[in-house]
This record gives structure tokens, C-alpha cells and sequence, in this order.
């Protein structure tokens, strides 16, 4: 039994130790010196862990607009499309990434499309055309979508050498390489 527990405790020990060293990676999104909102920054990581969601991923349907704006996913998420208007809607995308038409749908009914390859999904309604969103799959447990001061946390990363990426709404995708520490903000900027 005192050797289970001691296994059982070193193991925990490890897992504590190995776990330590990653920190919530802050930075900023700019174009020039202007702060950019709903920019998609994310680090290349080939050998990271895969995560489960500890959440649904959800582009929300109401008063007429998509909610967020901006939604970034990694490649193979599920994300939910309900319909919490009080009109039908049906969802689109079928220019970039991923195609798919969810057809009409009316309020309370929820869609669902799995987004399976790396790529940016620009999402629209056929019924009201100034409806529009952007959906960015990246192949990297590393991302996050910058606020309307331009400031994004990336969650859980190891100190390291990234090579990083940032796309924004009009603007080209930019890649940079950046050392990353917990003191170290990440600034992306486009010219």
C-alpha cells in the first residue's frame, strides 16, 4: 500500500512540475499603432497535446447578427449554430475553408458543423444579407481572438521559440517568429 502511494504521489508530483511552467500568453494586435479587434493570433505547436473543449463552441444567431463576430476554433471543433432570433435564418459559408449550407431554420433550432480542415470560413445568412462572420480554424491548441483594445491571452503555453500567425478581417496573414515568456508580451502588428 506505501508503494502505491508513493507511486502514486511521485506521479502526481511530475505531472505538477511538467504543468508549471506554462503560463497564459498576454500580447497586443495592431495595425500600425492603432490597437486591432477580433485579429486570430495563434503559435505553429506540432507536437502539442490535443485538448478536449471544456466548453460548447457556439456562433450564436439574434437580433440579426452573428455573435461573435470573430470565432477561432481548432481544426476538428464542432461548433453549434443556433438560431436565438425570433426569424428563420440558414447559415452559409461557400467561398473559403469550410463549405456548407445549413438551409432554413427557424428559432430554437440549432445546427451543427464540424470544421476539419485549417482554414478561414467567412459565414453569412442567404435570408439577411448583412449578416456576417468569420470563422478561422487553426491546427494549434495555442489561439486566441483579440478584444476591442487589441489585447489577446492565449491560455496554458510553454516558454519556447513560435513561429506565430495573425489574420485579421481585410488584411493579409502575417507570420513572425517570437521567443515567449511569462514577462514577455507578444506584439503582432500589421504595417
Amino acid at each position: 500500500m506505501r508503494t502505491l502511494i508513493a507511486t502514486v504521489g511521485t506521479v502526481l508530483l511530475l505531472a505538477l512540475a511538467q504543468g508549471s511552467t506554462d503560463f497564459n500568453l498576454r500580447g497586443i494586435a495592431r495595425v500600425g499603432e492603432r490597437p486591432q479587434a477580433n485579429a486570430v493570433v495563434w503559435l505553429e505547436a506540432p507536437n502539442a497535446p490535443a485538448r478536449t473543449p471544456s466548453q460548447k463552441t457556439v456562433l450564436d444567431q439574434r437580433n440579426l447578427s452573428f455573435y461573435p463576430q470573430v470565432l477561432a476554433v481548432r481544426v476538428g471543433t464542432v461548433v453549434d449554430f443556433p438560431n436565438d432570433d425570433r426569424v428563420f435564418h440558414n447559415v452559409f459559408s461557400f467561398r473559403d475553408g469550410k463549405r456548407f449550407d445549413l438551409g432554413m431554420y427557424p428559432v430554437g433550432a440549432v445546427r451543427h458543423i464540424t470544421f476539419d480542415k485549417p482554414g478561414m470560413s467567412r459565414i453569412f445568412c442567404n435570408i439577411h444579407p448583412n449578416m456576417a462572420a468569420y470563422v478561422v480554424a487553426v491546427d494549434s491548441p495555442y489561439f486566441a481572438v483579440s478584444d476591442d483594445g487589441g489585447a489577446f491571452t492565449i491560455a496554458s503555453v510553454a516558454p519556447g521559440s513560435y513561429t506565430y500567425h495573425a489574420w485579421r478581417a481585410g488584411g493579409a496573414t502575417i507570420t513572425g517568429a517570437s521567443e515567449v515568456a511569462p514577462e514577455k508580451p507578444l506584439e503582432v502588428r500589421w504595417p
